[in-house]
């Protein structure tokens, strides 16, 4: 991007950029201009401008989803009409301060990185070049040609290629080679230095650690999303030797199998072309690479054997931390339990509850006014003998009247009735003194 003998990127798409950036040449040459020394001349113009710029800024890095620029790619990729902005300088150490960009060199110095080779000149002169200008006060930093990182997309890009690994057949074991790694990542880094800056970040996060061997560097990744890597250790190198042994056993095998079958083929044409002798010594070195083969395979499977049995035991381990972890957990929620204790808690709610019950039935059989209630079958006792007398009771009841009700009975008819009941009451009138005479004779005499 911004190394030597890379050509910088060329102007921003015009989907890109804002629709200002055609329309309004006024507010442009606004944007365009350098900002003012100092913030407190203008507050809310100096404002306005950083926030449109560091906008810009952040999402061109996130659209072309590189994690390095530099001020002169930032200017060819904003150059407006044969002009530049004159304030990207100012821009860039905004976001340095804010934590949006971080110098190529300082990431790379705050990781243990001696296994990458190219950054010694990064690590040791241009450090104490940045260094010298701080002190001074040089206004020009950062330079033309300095390598910033955006810190949020190198995270991000990071985690997919963990993410990639995981999601591999490389995942097989934490231990692989870089080489191999450097492959499965070549969609996702355009470049080598890429590729190293996203290693760096997860050696950063402790999530992988990276060791030279034999000239040849090879990973170790975590095991889990949220998991830390362990140091490598000589299991761990053992582990990734028996390994490569066993894909160079497999290359060897699939190498011999295609020479014996050349010898068999050699040997049919020497038997259509009649020499024998020929044919002869095709079958023998056929029936020698055989026998290599079989040898290989012997050996193939024997290390293939040892890896399974270090799978297992890798997985004996698991379980067995996993059972420990239990145990520990275990004897601490049981710390203070014992059966006596246990046994004394169970007499205790016994006899708390006997206690209960005997309240219970206390308070039941006091009745209102502190009379003692009926007992309940008594009572039942007693609705039974209630119900039997009532069932033996008739009630008298008169007789339903039978007789048809006659037609309307006339003024005439009732006239005539009223007379008969006043000749009754007569004669009733009549009856009454004599009635009632006797006994006050009656009383006399008794008397």
């Amino acid at each position: 991007m911004c190394s030597p003998g890379e050509a910088p990127p060329g102007p921003a798409p015009a989907g890109d950029l804002p629709p200002e950036w055609e329309t309004d040449d006024e507010r442009m040459a606004f944007l365009f201009s350098a900002f003012k020394q100092s913030r407190e001349v203008n507050s809310t113009e100096w404002d306005s401008k950083m926030a449109f710029w560091v906008g810009l800024v952040l999402a061109r890095g996130r659209r072309r989803g590189a994690v390095r620029t530099c001020l002169r790619e930032l200017q060819n990729g904003f150059e407006r009409r044969g002009s530049v902005p004159l304030g990207l300088g100012t821009v860039l150490r905004e976001l340095l301060r804010r934590g949006k960009l971080q110098r190529e060199s300082d990431f790379m110095a705050s990781v243990d990185s001696s296994w990458i080779s190219w950054g010694v000149g990064v690590f040791i002169l241009k450090p104490l070049k940045w260094t010298l200008s701080s002190v001074l006060g040089d206004s020009k930093i950062p330079e033309e040609e300095e390598v910033l990182i955006y810190v949020e997309l190198l995270q991000e890009k990071a985690e997919e290629v963990y993410r990639l690994y995981q999601s591999s057949a490389l995942s097989s074991h934490p231990v692989v080679a870089l080489s191999e790694l450097r492959s499965l990542c070549a969609g996702l880094c355009p470049d080598e230095r890429t590729f190293y800056l996203l290693l760096l970040q997860l050696q950063k996060e402790k999530r992988v650690t990276i060791l030279e061997q034999n000239g040849e560097k090879i990973v170790k990744f975590a095991r889990g999303l949220h998991a830390k890597v362990s140091p490598m250790n000589d299991v761990d190198i053992g582990v990734y030797q028996l390994m490569q042994s066993e894909q160079l056993l497999s290359q060897k095998v699939e190498s011999l199998s295609q020479e014996a079958e050349k010898c068999k083929e050699d040997a049919r044409s020497a038997c259509r072309a009649g020499k024998k002798q020929l044919a002869l010594r095709c079958l023998k070195s056929k029936r020698r690479t055989e026998r290599r083969i079989e040898e290989l395979h012997s050996k193939l499977d024997a290390v293939q054997g040892i890896l399974d049995r270090i799978y297992a035991s890798q997985t004996d381990q698991m379980v067995f931390n996993a059972y420990q972890a239990g145990v520990g957990a275990l004897k601490l929620s049981m710390k203070d339990v014992t059966v006596e204790r246990a046994e004394n808690l169970v007499d205790q709610i016994q006899e708390l509850c006997d206690t209960q019950d005997e309240v219970a039935q206390t308070l039941a059989g006091v009745g209102i006014n502190g009379l003692a209630e009926m007992d309940s079958e008594e009572l039942e006792k007693e609705l039974d003998s209630l119900l039997q007398d009532s069932s033996k009771d008739s009630l008298d009841l008169p007789a339903v009247p039978q007789k048809v009700l006659s037609a309307p009975i006339s003024d005439a008819e009732l006239e005539a009735e009223l007379e008969q009941l006043s000749v009754s009451a007569g004669d009733l009138a009549q009856k009454t003194p004599s009635a009632s005479s006797e006994p006050k004779t009656a009383l006399g005499l008794n008397l």
